[in-house]
């Protein structure tokens, strides 16, 4: 009686390789121990007789989940702890991510289940926010005194504009799709405290003031500095913060430098690195540094652009229109 066909062989080292299958099978059929226990036939694998499926990484999620837990935010619904880790891991829209979710991590949540959690998530804002603040205070000494401002888009895959998803100035170059500007607020660590949300045509400087003031109002914060971009100054943000009594730290334009204060700039400061100056405006104390490699930087750039011009006058016809010279 014949109980299993292991295969036919036409070369020695294929018999072997179906001596040895025949021999694992036999054990597995018998089911019973073997008189030598230093053989483990069972455990070997044969990449002739296997299929690939995929790979999971799961020690990946464990980790995410874990530090998400240390957070204080283990207790939020599970999906949306899920949606977070696989968009650390790979970026991509909503539902994609439920597909890479279950590709990846093992982990399947059905297009329902989103359409039902979904809309409960803004409720969740202010005991996140609460969560993170009391996680930044315990591990990192978090006491209001240095935060650090900015803001960036998040565009959606479809071309239909609602109250919220907006077109506006892209950083992404999806000009043509709306958007949202998302609002960041994070300690001297990098750590996020605080966020919002704010319609993908809103200029980002319009954001500053009334987020500060939010976030200084909601906390009962006295007094702390904030540190943003140039994208953020403006002589009325200026003017706010100052009135609400609210340290900046913030990068200044060039261009609204006056001249008088361009000359004090030029015959004060020490052209050696790390040496600065501070020079007091109505807007606040103006402090100047200077840098070898930026020295360098500008003076090629602004080199070229002066050879460009010349070509243009002296070669009109050659080169494209354009606006001024």
């Amino acid at each position: 009686m014949v109980l299993r066909h292991i295969g036919s062989a036409h070369s020695q080292e294929a018999l072997d390789e179906l001596l040895l299958l025949a021999e694992e099978w036999t054990k597995d059929y018998k089911n019973q121990l073997s008189v030598f226990p230093d053989e483990h036939p069972t455990n070997l694998l044969h990449f002739n007789y296997s299929t690939f499926v995929g790979v999971k990484y799961g020690f990946f999620s464990r980790q995410i989940y874990a530090i998400q837990d240390s957070i204080g935010l283990g207790s939020l619904p599970a999906f949306l702890n899920d949606l977070v880790s696989i968009r650390i891991f790979e970026p991509a829209s909503k539902f994609r991510s439920l597909e890479l979710l279950e590709q990846f991590f093992g982990i399947k949540h059905s297009r329902e289940t989103y359409y039902k959690i979904a809309p409960t998530c803004i409720e969740l804002k202010e005991l996140v926010q609460q969560k993170v603040i009391a996680f930044a205070k315990a591990r990192y000494a978090f006491n209001y005194d240095l935060l650090f401002y900015d803001v960036t888009t998040l565009y959606f895959q479809n071309f239909e504009e609602d109250g919220l998803r907006r077109n506006g100035f892209s950083k992404d170059n999806k000009s043509q799709q709306p958007q949202i500007l998302i609002a960041l607020m994070v300690s001297n660590e990098g750590f996020p405290v605080a966020y919002d949300i704010f319609p993908g045509n809103t200029f980002e400087g319009h954001t500053f003031i009334p987020f500060v003031k939010a976030f200084k109002e909601k906390n009962r914060v006295k007094d702390f500095t904030i540190v943003a971009d140039a994208a953020m100054i403006s002589s009325e943000n200026i003017k706010q913060l100052i009135q609400n009594r609210i340290n900046y730290i913030v990068a200044a334009k060039l261009g609204n430098v006056s001249g008088t204060q361009l000359d004090i700039i030029c015959n004060t400061l020490q052209r050696e690195d790390g040496k600065s100056i501070r020079i007091k405006t109505d807007m606040g104390y103006l402090i100047c540094g200077y840098s070898s490699v930026r020295y360098r930087k500008d003076k090629h750039e602004m080199e070229k652009q002066i050879e460009k011009a010349y070509q243009v006058i002296e070669k009109p016809s050659r080169n494209k229109k354009v606006k001024f010279t």
